[in-house]
């Protein structure tokens, strides 16, 4: 195969990167060309992303892939959910856009549920209720009668507005505006009566692509500034977790996977959406993935657990992970658990103390040294991990015999053994860069590399180096699930 470059663009809620992938000999290789902050601007009460920061760094890094002096066939983007930009009737952005953190959406949802009951608005996109989702982010500003509106002619989502300021080319990319609660996950288009609701319509959003479409060429601008010539930019998958699952390595239908890092999503990948009072009760969501398919999932508390402690203890902070990881592998097993996602971990001014909190609250013995608190996180992480599977497993249209693990988390091989311990079935971890080779992979299925998502997840398997953990003590972890369990419930 003639050896072919291609850039991801990877931006998250705290920070983005550069990488260039090189696809040679049925194998992908990255390199980070550069990595910069994605900060929030707080003024007058409200928070805003600085898109123009985020522009100046992502054309930083392509002038430094320019310097490399390759060929490079496209660029493709992704970011975060649910955020996005207005574009004025003359093509310029008509402000900052507001991060999904601010708190002008407070209250948001019920105001909405007024004039669409909230079971209604689920039966409709099949997307779980989060008071930042695009629908009450755009309903909030239709109320407060906000002067942007009138004057607006596109509104684009994240990556499609960076897309727009690299090539001039105004697009919806189909699994970044399924974050928002305006898709109809059957008809995979705009749901009419939501967007009626929001007094809006089809014409102000861009021509909707699937994954693997081009958007344009990068501009006289672009091409100016970089040195780089007109390279096309492909829609990739926009919505970061998309682009993570598309990078899953499986073999065959029958898995599930988690994308494990900061929070975790775990899931299964579906031909339909799955759409019940089952799943409405449970709160989990149907967003789009590629090649048509919908990412089943449920949001879950991820490793903000571990990260808040060292944040706010020095002691911890100075030690590095496999030192903690040693620590919880020598402290004694299931002596105190807890729910990762109860409300009172949201953002404690200390976590620590809320973990032993909720242990004494809870009749259970309080952890004390780091080993003890660490083992706490990761046993209770792998059993709310089992009962949300139990949940998948229920409601999936196949059995479920592989749990694949992605992202920065499947480094965590001690997470990763307990999690099979709990489950029950083998877990397998990488790739860690989950979310840039999904991207990458996508753009090389668009210039022909690889035939569709069978022939990325092979080239995937054959490139990176994964760890399988099979279940152990499968009686001493039933007896930590059941523990568990109680714990869960005295926490309802």
């Amino acid at each position: 195969m003639e050896q072919k470059h291609f850039v991801a663009i990877d931006l998250g809620a705290t920070s983005g990167r550069t990488i260039l992938g090189t696809i040679a000999n049925e194998k992908i290789q990255l390199e980070e060309i550069n990595r910069f902050p994605n900060r929030i601007i707080e003024c007058n009460g409200h928070f805003y992303w600085d898109i123009y920061a985020l522009y100046e760094c992502i054309i930083d890094g392509l002038k430094k892939v320019a310097d490399k002096k390759v060929p490079i066939a496209s660029i493709g983007i992704d970011t975060w959910g649910v955020d996005f930009v207005f574009i004025g009737k003359d093509g310029e952005l008509l402000r900052q856009p507001y991060s999904y953190r601010d708190p002008h959406t407070v209250g948001a949802p019920e105001e909405f549920f007024k004039r669409m009951p909230c079971d209604k608005l689920y039966s409709l996109t099949g997307i779980q209720i989060m008071n930042f989702n695009s629908v009450f982010q755009l309903d909030t500003i239709r109320r407060n009668n906000s002067s942007v509106l009138p004057v607006t002619d596109k509104i684009l989502f994240f990556p499609d507005a960076l897309s727009y300021m690299l090539t001039g080319e105004k697009v919806t990319e189909y699994t970044i505006a399924s974050t928002s609660q305006m898709i109809n996950p059957e008809t995979k288009k705009w749901d009419p009566e939501i967007l009626n609701l929001l007094e809006l319509s089809e014409e102000h959003f861009g021509r909707f692509v699937m994954p693997g479409e081009t958007v344009g060429t990068l501009n006289a601008s672009v091409r100016r500034i970089t040195g780089l010539g007109e390279v096309p930019v492909v829609a990739v998958a926009g919505h970061d977790t998309a682009s993570a699952v598309a990078a899953v390595p499986a073999e065959g239908k029958h898995f599930a996977y988690l994308s494990s890092g900061t929070w975790s999503l775990m899931g299964i990948e579906v031909d339909q959406p799955i759409i019940s009072e089952e799943s409405y009760n449970m709160n989990y969501t149907n967003e789009g993935g590629i090649e048509g398919t919908i990412r089943f999932l449920k949001n879950i508390c991820g490793m903000w657990l571990l990260e808040s402690c060292r944040k706010e203890n020095s002691e911890m902070a100075a030690m590095s992970y496999p030192e903690l990881i040693e620590l919880a592998k020598i402290a004694p097993a299931f002596t105190c658990l807890i729910n990762p996602d109860s409300p009172c971990f949201a953002n404690p001014p200390s976590m620590i103390e809320a973990i032993k909190n909720y242990c004494e609250k809870t009749g259970q013995h309080v952890p004390e040294s780091y080993g003890e608190i660490v083992r706490c996180i990761f046993e209770s992480l792998a059993l709310r991990y089992r009962q949300v599977l139990e949940a998948l497993k229920e409601m999936s249209p196949f059995p479920i015999e592989r749990l694949y693990v992605i992202g920065g988390g499947s480094r965590n091989d001690l997470l990763n053994s307990f999690t099979a311990n709990a489950i029950g079935i083998p877990v397998v971890s990488g790739p860690a860069e989950a979310t840039a080779i999904g991207n990458i992979m996508i753009q090389a299925k668009s210039a022909g590399c690889v035939s569709g998502i069978d022939g990325m997840r092979k080239m995937i398997r054959e490139s990176e180096n994964l760890k399988v953990f099979t279940p152990e003590y499968v009686k001493h972890w039933q007896s930590g699930y059941d523990r568990y369990l109680c714990v869960f419930r005295s926490d309802l």
